[in-house]
C-alpha cells in the first residue's frame, strides 16, 4: 500500500496507457481511469473524498467554454464549402494555370490544399476531396504514384497548422492563451511549410522530370479562339490587384484620418495586411464582373475563371481571419460569420440543397460530440491526476533534463512524435499538453511558440506509416484494382498501399524539418505577436500618489502641509473648472497613472 500511495501518479498514468493499449475508446478510457483511480485514491487516503465534488463544476465549465464553440462553426463552414464543389473548381482552375510547368499539377494540389486548409480546417475533407479529384488526373498524365499519393496526403494535413485550424483552437484552450494569438503565431510557419512542399516538387522537376510531367496541350481546356492560353490578361488582373493592395497599405493612416476626422499616424500591421488584401481581391472580382456583364472581352477565359473561382474563398478567409486578427470578432464569432458566408457562397453557386445541409450538420455534430466526449474524459482524468500531485511528478521528470530549455523541447517533441503513432491530435492535446504546459512555462518557454511547435509536430500523426490517418483517408479513395481511364481509355494500374507509404515519407521529413526550424528560430512565431506592454508598478504607484495629492490640494505631499489640529481636516472642495468635471474621479486617476507608466519615460533633468 505504501508503494501505491508514494507512486500513485505514475501508476495512474501507466493505467491509462494500459486502457489505450487494450483498445478501449480514448474518451471512455480517460473517464474510467479517472473515476477508478479517484475512488482508489480516496480509499488509500491519497486525497480527500471532496475531490469528486469538483467534478460537476468542471463539467459545467466545459459546457460554458465559449472558445470551444468555434470548433463546430469552423467545421460546418469547411464541410459546406467542400460539399458545394469548391475543391473541384479550385483544382481545375489552378491546375490549368500551372499545367504547362513540370510538376504543375502537384503545385496546384499544394496551393489548393493550402486554400482548403484556410477554409475547411478538416483534414479528412481535404484529403478525400483532393484524392477523388486530382489523383485520377495526375495518374492519367504520368505522375509518379508515390509522389501523387504523398503530395495529396501532405497537402491535406495543412489543415492542422493553417488558421482556422481546429487543433490551434484546442491548443489555445489547453494552454490558456488567446486563439487569435495562436493563429497569428502559426501563420508564418504555415507559409514556410507550404514553401518546403513547393521546393520539394521543384527539386523533383529539375532532377527527376519523368516523375512530374507537364500537362499536355490537349488537356489545357481554357484556351482562346486563337489557341493562346490567356496568361497576359491574368497577369494584368493580378498586377492591378497588387497595385490596389499596395496603395491601400501605404495610405492606411491617411484613410483612417479621413474616415475618423482626426489625425491617425499609426495603423497596426495586421490591419494593413487584411484591409489591403481584401481591397485588392475585391477590385479583381469587380473587374471580372464588369467584363462578363458588359461583355467587354478584356479578360481571357483563364483569367475570368480563375478570378471567379479564387476570389470568393479568399474574401471569406480574409473576412474570418481578418476580424479575428484585428480583434473585431472573437474566434466563435468569426466561425459563425464563416459558416454563414459558406452558406451564402453555396447558395450563390446553386449547390445548396437540403441533402447537403443535413450531411454537413450531421458530420459537424459527430465531430463536435467526439471532441466534447474526449474533453470530458480528459477533465476527469486530469482532475484526479492533479489531486495526486501528478504535475509535480511530470515536472521532476522533465525540468531537470540536460540542455535546459532546448533539451526539454527536443525530448518533448520526440515524445509527441512517437505518441502520434497511436494517438491523434485531439487526444494528444487533451492528455499530454496540460501536463507539459506548466513545465514549459517554468522553463521560460513562450506558450504560444510551444503550442505552434507542438501543432506542427502533431501534424506528423497524419503521415506516420502505417498509422497515419491521412494515409487511411487516401487509401479509401485510391484505386485498389486496375481500371480503365474514362478520358484516354487506357488500362491504369492501381495504387498500392506501399506506394502511399513511400510517398508520405519525404513530406514527413519536411514536417520534422519544420519542427527543427521552429526550435532554432522561435521568432518565426513570436515575431508575429503583439508586443507586450511593460508596466512599471513603482511608477504607477508614484503617479497615483501624485494625482491624489493634486486632487487634495497638496495634502500629504509633505509634513509641513499637514493640519496641526488633532482631528483630520477635510480638504476644501476645489471650485469646478470648465472642462475639468472628471478631475476628482479616482478611476480616471488610476487610468492616467497606468497610461503614464506604460508610456516611455524621459530621463529626469538634473
Amino acid at each position: 500500500m505504501e508503494f501505491l500511495t508514494s507512486n500513485f501518479a505514475p501508476i495512474m498514468f501507466a493505467g491509462l496507457a494500459l486502457f489505450l493499449i487494450l483498445g478501449f475508446p480514448v474518451a471512455f478510457s480517460l473517464g474510467a481511469c479517472g473515476l477508478f483511480f479517484g475512488l482508489l485514491g480516496i480509499e488509500l487516503g491519497v486525497f480527500p473524498a471532496s475531490i469528486l465534488a469538483w467534478l460537476p463544476e468542471r463539467l459545467i465549465g466545459i459546457m460554458a467554454n465559449d472558445t470551444l464553440l468555434a470548433v463546430p462553426f469552423f467545421t460546418l463552414m469547411g464541410l459546406i464549402l467542400e460539399r458545394s464543389g469548391m475543391a473541384e473548381d479550385l483544382l481545375d482552375s489552378v491546375g490549368q494555370v500551372f499545367g504547362p510547368l513540370r510538376g504543375g499539377l502537384a503545385l496546384a494540389v499544394i496551393f489548393v490544399g493550402a486554400l482548403l486548409a484556410a477554409t475547411t480546417g478538416v483534414v479528412a475533407a481535404s484529403v478525400i476531396s483532393m484524392g477523388l479529384i486530382s489523383m485520377p488526373i495526375m495518374l492519367r498524365y504520368g505522375y509518379s504514384r508515390p509522389l501523387t499519393s504523398g503530395v495529396i496526403a501532405a497537402s491535406g494535413t495543412l489543415s492542422q497548422i493553417i488558421p482556422p485550424s481546429l487543433v490551434l483552437i484546442i491548443m489555445a484552450d489547453q494552454l490558456g492563451k488567446s486563439v487569435g494569438d495562436m493563429y497569428k503565431g502559426a501563420f508564418t510557419p504555415a507559409l514556410i511549410l507550404v514553401g518546403l512542399y513547393v521546393l520539394w516538387v521543384v527539386f523533383l522537376a529539375i532532377f527527376k522530370p519523368q516523375a512530374v510531367p507537364a500537362l499536355p496541350p490537349e488537356a489545357r481546356t481554357l484556351r482562346e479562339k486563337d489557341g493562346s492560353a490567356g496568361y497576359p490578361s491574368l497577369a494584368a488582373v493580378l498586377l492591378i490587384s497588387a497595385l490596389v493592395a499596395w496603395v491601400l497599405e501605404s495610405h492606411m493612416a491617411d484613410i483612417h484620418t479621413w474616415w475618423e476626422g482626426r489625425l491617425v499616424e499609426f495603423v497596426p500591421t495586421d490591419e494593413k495586411v487584411v484591409v489591403a488584401a481584401c481591397g485588392g481581391a475585391f477590385v479583381a472580382w469587380l473587374i471580372a464582373v464588369a467584363n462578363r456583364v458588359l461583355r467587354l472581352g478584356l479578360l481571357s477565359q483563364l483569367a475570368e475563371r480563375v478570378t471567379f473561382v479564387l476570389i470568393p474563398p479568399l474574401l471569406l478567409i480574409f473576412l474570418v481571419l481578418g476580424t479575428i486578427f484585428l480583434g473585431v470578432a472573437s474566434p466563435t464569432e468569426g466561425g459563425a460569420m464563416g459558416a454563414v458566408g459558406a452558406l451564402i457562397m453555396a447558395l450563390a453557386r446553386g449547390r445548396l440543397n437540403f441533402r447537403l445541409l443535413t450531411q454537413a450538420l450531421a458530420s459537424t455534430t459527430r465531430l463536435a460530440s467526439f471532441v466534447m466526449f474526449i474533453l470530458i474524459g480528459a477533465t476527469m482524468f486530469s482532475m484526479v491526476f492533479q489531486a495526486a500531485d501528478g504535475p509535480r511528478w511530470v515536472e521532476h521528470l522533465l525540468a531537470d533534463l540536460p540542455g535546459g530549455q532546448v533539451g526539454f523541447l527536443i525530448v518533448v517533441n520526440l515524445m509527441i512524435f512517437f505518441l502520434a503513432f497511436f494517438l491523434d491530435y485531439f487526444e494528444l492535446s487533451f492528455i499530454v499538453v496540460p501536463l507539459l504546459a506548466p513545465v514549459a512555462e517554468k522553463l521560460g518557454v513562450d506558450l504560444i511558440w510551444f503550442g505552434v511547435l507542438l501543432a506542427v509536430n502533431m501534424q506528423t500523426s497524419f503521415l506516420h506509416p502505417p498509422f497515419g490517418f491521412a494515409l487511411f483517408f487516401l487509401r479509401s479513395v485510391a484505386p485498389e484494382k486496375p481500371y480503365v481511364d474514362h478520358v484516354t481509355g487506357k488500362l491504369m494500374e492501381p495504387v498500392t498501399t506501399m506506394q502511399i507509404y513511400r510517398g508520405a515519407i519525404p513530406f514527413l521529413i519536411l514536417q520534422l524539418t519544420m519542427v527543427g526550424i521552429l526550435i532554432a528560430f522561435p521568432s518565426l512565431v513570436t515575431g508575429s505577436l503583439d508586443k507586450k506592454v511593460e508596466v512599471n508598478m513603482d511608477a504607477v504607484g508614484a503617479q497615483m500618489l501624485d494625482s491624489l495629492n493634486q486632487d487634495d490640494g497638496g495634502y500629504g505631499a509633505d509634513e509641513e502641509a499637514a493640519p496641526e489640529s488633532d482631528a483630520p481636516a477635510m480638504p476644501e472642495p476645489a471650485p469646478a473648472e470648465e472642462g475639468a468635471a472628471a478631475e476628482d474621479d479616482p478611476f480616471k486617476a488610476i487610468q492616467e497613472a497606468v497610461d503614464g507608466a506604460s508610456a516611455p519615460q524621459e530621463p529626469a533633468s538634473q
